[in-house]
């Protein structure tokens, strides 16, 4: 498994650099202005819906019978299930991204309803949106695709996808800024060719190794797609529930003034780095692992996969957080002042970013304990927690931002997903389907103390070095700060025992 995470994670690794790029050329032509916040909520929306039937409810459903069926029946049957989902996907989305492109405006009203009182804004986000809203479908097929490539225990293309997404939306910002309305336009356009070059990707891996999938004409509702069917439906409710989450936070964000939207956009993406290096990583190649354990009788292996996932989930998120934490300014003002972001800006964002910074190991360690129940066919029980978690993210949201404004939005996210964790793992604990062992219980505060020296050292040096300036000396600053960070915390958790390092350089 950590062979597997150490690929997902490499990739993903290169993909969010890419990704920092990227949004650094956005922050220097579009700062955080009416466009950015436009071009936001047209990324946002596509992703939304990919999250609940690409990545959500379906690779839910559909990874762990793909991988059941490759175990028991062959990989002739595999390939069956797959091509019938991706058929019905096909139809299903299709006809979704046509009445969403034409009804746009009246969605946008629903979801940014604070834009419907500022024309420019909400003019240009329905039409980026449109422009983007295919990528819906064409995501979806990748995150199925992928899916397949996860089964067969090869995760180094669906893991590299997303780089082409980076690298096309940069390219599309320099070459089509020239030639439509605003570089929003461009950077569109870009998010819908990337979809369809991440689709050729995994299709074409896929195919490598040996599964060509094709769309049937008539796809039969078998057994088996009734299956995946039947377990997406609890699956649709708890990715829709996690979802809509994230749609209130955009709502409320949405009637603040001008610009927060753009705050949490930025302050979002430094914590997405570590949550899809990790959690992404350990969610996606623990599922179809645990299925394989636990279809083939060896209840321990997967007791013991879960809590080394949990183990490495904490052994890198918690210096990840801590490290976001103290040097949100450093980090913002490096990757982002420049052009039309200005230092006004970067301050927003970077108390956004603490705010984020506090619940990164509740996100990070959803993504570990969730396989638990979906390995084992259950996508009810996460629904059930959602449901309570969406209701107390609501609650909070409505409170914190009378006094926190946009930083209330990301503080609530954060406490929510702490209720979620602690949630999931009492459920897990008391069905005896997970419990931590000896190890993990002696790691975890030594990891706690590795990362509170790491934490203390970054201070004094932000108390003792001047502040930079100018994008260079920041740059340097903030890389001096990093290479300190990562020698204290490995080089003291190692020494105290928390982690060995060995450990990951012999499965590398």
């Amino acid at each position: 498994m950590l062979k597997s995470i150490l690929t997902v994670g490499g990739w993903t690794m290169a993909s969010r650099v890419l990704g920092f790029l990227r949004d650094m050329l956005i922050a220097a032509s579009l700062g955080a202005g009416p466009v950015a916040d436009a071009f936001f909520i047209a990324l946002k929306l596509p992703n939304l819906f990919r999250r609940l039937f690409g990545e959500g409810a379906f690779n839910a459903a559909f990874v762990p019978a793909f991988a059941a069926t490759l175990t028991t029946e062959g990989a002739a049957q595999a390939r069956f299930l797959a091509e019938r989902m991706s058929t019905l996907m096909t139809l299903w989305l299709s006809l979704l991204t046509v009445l969403g492109m034409v009804f746009m405006p009246q969605v946008l009203t629903v979801l940014a309803p604070g834009f419907t009182d500022d024309p420019l804004r909400f003019g240009l986000a329905v039409e980026m949106t449109r422009i983007t809203f295919p990528y819906l479908l064409l995501i979806c097929l990748t995150a199925l695709i992928s899916g397949v490539l996860n089964g067969l225990d090869r995760f180094g293309a669906a893991a590299g996808a997303p780089v082409l997404f980076n690298l096309l939306s940069m390219a599309a910002l320099w070459i089509l800024s020239p030639i439509v309305p605003t570089p929003g336009h461009a950077l569109a356009w870009g998010v819908t060719i990337s979809g369809a070059a991440q689709l050729l990707l995994v299709w074409i891996a896929a195919a490598r190794a040996g599964m060509p999938l094709r769309i049937v004409s008539l796809p039969r509702i078998t057994p088996e797609v009734r299956l995946v069917l039947r377990r997406m439906v609890p699956g649709l409710v708890g990715a829709g529930v996690t979802q809509l989450n994230l749609a209130v936070d955009v709502v409320i964000a949405s009637l603040l003034p001008a610009g927060a939207v753009s705050y949490l956009y930025y302050a979002d993406r430094i914590g997405q780095l570590p949550l899809g290096v990790i959690g992404a990583a350990v969610g996606t190649a623990m599922l179809p692992l645990l299925v394989k354990q636990l279809r083939s009788g060896r209840p321990l292996s997967a007791h013991r996969t879960m809590n080394r996932a949990l183990e490495l989930s904490l052994a890198l998120s918690l210096p990840a957080a801590a490290a976001q934490a103290v040097l949100a300014w450093p980090i913002i003002s490096a990757l982002f002042v420049r052009g039309a972001f200005g230092e006004l800006e970067a301050a927003a964002t970077s108390v956004a970013l603490v705010a984020y910074a506090l619940g990164l190991p509740a996100f990070v360690l959803v993504k570990a304990f969730v396989p638990g129940f979906f390995a084992r066919g259950d996508t009810a029980t996460p629904v059930k927690i959602s449901l309570v978690i969406v209701v107390l993210n609501l609650a909070m949201n409505l409170i914190l931002t009378r006094y926190l404004a946009h930083v209330g939005i990301a503080l609530a996210t954060g406490i929510a997903a702490w209720v979620n964790v602690i949630a999931l793992a009492v459920f897990l604990r008391r069905r005896g389907h997970w419990r931590p062992d000896r190890r993990l219980r002696r790691r975890v505060p030594r990891l706690l103390m590795a990362t509170l020296a790491m934490a203390v050292v970054l201070l004094a040096m932000r108390a003792l070095l001047p502040d930079p300036v100018g994008s260079t000396m920041r740059l340097a600053f903030l890389a001096a700060y990093v290479v300190v960070g990562l020698g204290v915390y490995f080089g003291l958790a190692h020494a105290i025992g928390g982690l060995h390092l060995g450990e990951i350089r012999r499965r590398r």
